[in-house]
């Protein structure tokens, strides 16, 4: 195996030369520089990651915090956090909280463990006091899917409101007045976001908001397919369908087949997050794009600015699109 005294001794410098040109410190001439990288390419000298890391007092590493390591969002929102970071030749570590508030804390108690340079978070369950004191910790912090006053200028969410009220209000266009809605968990800030977004659609058409017609379910697939049936047997008279997300849209379209049923016919549903399925299901299903991908573009990009005290304004709010397909109906059409 090649050392760094083999390169020292072909460039003819110092050892404390070559460990300053492989961190990019300015103090090197560039003459030696070019030396040093000449005798490491002739030589194919590859560096230890540990000991750069210990010299440059950097890990060169990015750890991530996420809800789950599977499904249509995180994946999507990993593989292009992971990507972007790449890129700048980083690595990304990725654990997961699984919902818990102690599995959360301990995820970030690992992540800093690891002397990681950046911290990205996405939870759903530590506090705004615990995520401000975090971000103390590890500076260079991004917040997501989450607003923290104190650290505004570190998060970066949709504009789930806005999401809920789109979704709603394409339904109340289309002549629908009696419109439920199937919420994703409650102790979810999307979920209650998504939530006002619809009660704001219902107060401007001058629609009741009627509790009989919200159920709660999850945006995994548990127990969906019950809030489904509940949900349709407590009113007969529903005829449009606000499903906080596409898994929730799937139970809706089993429900639906089960007793007979035709979507975009007999009833109109909308769901939310546009996953790669949802224009392959039949029919196809109008719901609300949720730009994941783009979220772990700005996540990335954003904790690499922070990292390199860069001044690059960060996309704080993304704005969510109504994708238009099959599955509404024109009441009475």
């Amino acid at each position: 195996m090649i050392t760094i005294k083999e390169v020292s001794e072909l460039a003819q410098v110092s050892q404390s030369t070559v460990s300053r040109a492989l961190n990019g410190h300015p103090t090197v001439k560039e003459a030696n520089r070019a030396k040093v990288f000449a005798a490491i390419e002739k030589l194919g000298y590859k560096p230890n990651a540990f000991a750069q890391a210990l010299a440059s007092s950097r890990s060169n590493s990015i750890g991530m915090l996420v809800g789950s390591l599977d499904g249509p969002f995180y994946g999507p929102l990993m593989h292009m956090t992971e990507d972007t970071v790449r890129q700048k030749n980083l690595h990304l570590i990725v654990t997961s909280g699984q919902e818990s508030h102690d599995k959360e804390a301990d995820s970030i108690r690992f992540l800093q463990s690891r002397q990681v340079d950046g911290l990205i978070i996405h939870s759903d369950k530590l506090s705004d006091d615990e995520l401000i004191k975090i971000a103390q910790q590890t500076e260079s912090t991004i917040i997501l899917n989450r607003y923290i006053p104190e650290l505004a200028e570190k998060c970066i969410c949709i504009d789930n409101e806005l999401g809920g009220y789109l979704a709603t209000k394409h339904l109340l266009e289309n002549g629908h007045t009696t419109v439920a809605c199937i919420t994703g968990q409650m102790s979810k800030i999307d979920s209650r976001d998504r939530l006002q977004g619809y009660r704001n659609a219902l107060a401007e058409y001058g629609i009741q908001y009627d509790t009989n017609l919200i159920v709660e379910g999850r945006f995994d697939h548990d127990g969906n397919h019950e809030a489904v049936r509940r949900l349709l047997d407590r009113n007969e008279n529903i005829t449009a369908i606000f499903c906080q997300n596409d898994n929730i849209a799937l139970a809706v379209y089993d429900v639906c087949s089960e007793r007979g049923i035709t979507i975009g016919k007999e009833l109109s549903v909308v769901g939310f997050d546009n996953d790669t399925y949802s224009q392959h299901i039949r029919p196809r299903l109008t719901t609300v794009n949720f730009p994941v991908r783009e979220m772990g573009v700005e996540a990335a990009n954003g904790v690499l600015s922070l990292l390199n005290q860069d001044k690059q304004s960060l996309r704080n709010k993304l704005t969510p699109e109504l994708i238009i397909r099959d599955s509404v109906s024109k009441l009475g059409e």
